[in-house]
């Protein structure tokens, strides 16, 4: 889980046209990365579940796994993807700072356990001072560092400097001696924390409810084909009732997850067990509507304008307006780019999809 530090200027050209030309279809496209809380989405694809879905609304809906999440975020905003799952604050500095009107239509799940501040031997967080991180700069990861160095009474300031490491490199990267902390996220915790050497001094377990996990699509996509919302959410949580199953059917279904996933069943359970997933939609429409919610983005805003990722040429940390459940907007009203919509969850809850 991690954005890109460049917006380029054809990419929000490209994207702002497409948005412009929203207009009725019958075909989808969503992207998708891997990541424990959106593993559904594979295995959404390959049942065959998102297929009925979308054919009992009479459209078609492809599910495109993307190796390289912040190119699979890329390629949304450019509009060659109708949906991408993203976190709330890649959705924020990405689509939404880049001016693409995006909508959370399915809040997932929030990390409560997944992404780790990671050390060697006996290290605590204060122990970091004059000392370089390997992470993914300005990702989750880095959001989490400040988060993590803020509590011990630090700043980034006093570290020797991040290191940015691309998440392929960063198992490799904490096995080297002269690497002593790194951020990442699962499965590369539950990799990592295998070495007798690693210990976790912060997870996203202390900031329940900030990394937040969703499926977000186009606003006036959406708004032209609602029976695009209406499949995708209720493909989802009948996943979500597997996921939930402690029957056959669902230990069948989480142990595809976890091979794609590249684990097995007990390991892709251990990263379920530390990420809060709302199984049930009343769940996640709570979650939505919780006034906590604008809290939690508006420190995400700040830390996105603090590092200068809040959209090209954000004057303050309220450059982009959100709109929430309640319709009330944080932010700037007349730059209103991202929604958390919770009706279509709402739906699902009431058994009306």
């Amino acid at each position: 889980m991690f954005k890109a530090t460049v917006f380029a200027t054809l990419v929000a050209s490209t994207a702002l046209a497409t948005q412009a030309t929203a207009q009725q279809k019958d075909t989808f496209r969503v992207a998708w990365s891997i990541y424990v809380g959106w593993m559904p989405w594979g295995y959404l694809e390959e049942s065959g579940i998102m297929d009925e879905w979308a054919e009992k609304y009479g459209i078609d809906v492809e599910i495109v796994q993307i190796n390289d999440y912040v190119e699979s975020i890329n390629q949304y905003t450019a509009g060659a993807f109708d949906g991408v799952s993203v976190t709330n604050m890649d959705a924020l500095s990405i689509p939404a700072g880049g001016g693409v009107d995006t909508t959370a239509l399915i809040v997932g799940d929030y990390s409560n356990g997944n992404d780790a501040l990671i050390v060697k031997g006996d290290l605590g967080i204060a122990d970091l001072a004059d000392k370089p991180v390997n992470l993914v700069e300005l990702s989750v990861s880095h959001y989490l560092l400040a988060r993590a160095l803020d509590g011990a009474g630090l700043s980034e300031a006093d570290l020797s400097g991040v290191v940015n490491t691309s998440d392929a490199d960063m198992i490799a990267a904490f096995s080297a001696p002269e690497v002593e902390a790194v951020v990442t996220w699962n499965p590369l915790v539950s990799s990592i924390l295998e070495d007798p050497q690693a210990k976790a001094v912060f997870t996203s377990a202390d900031i329940p409810g900030e990394i937040i996990d969703l499926m977000v699509v186009n606003t006036d996509t959406l708004a032209a084909n609602p029976d695009f919302g209406k499949a995708l959410v209720g493909a989802w949580y009948e996943v979500m009732a597997l996921i939930a199953d402690k029957g056959p059917e669902g230990v069948a279904a989480r142990e595809a997850m976890a091979e794609a996933s590249g684990t097995d069943l007990a390991g892709f359970e251990a990263q379920l067990a530390s990420t809060e997933m709302f199984t049930d939609p009343a769940a996640a429409v709570a979650f939505a509507s919780d006034p906590a919610l604008p809290d939690t983005m508006t420190g995400v805003a700040e830390f996105l304008y603090d590092k200068g990722i809040l959209g090209t040429g954000a004057p303050s940390a309220d450059f982009v307006g959100i709109e929430y459940p309640s319709g009330d907007v944080v932010g700037n009203p007349d730059n209103v780019t991202l929604r958390f919509d919770a009706s279509y969850m709402a739906m699902a809850a009431e058994g009306a999809l």
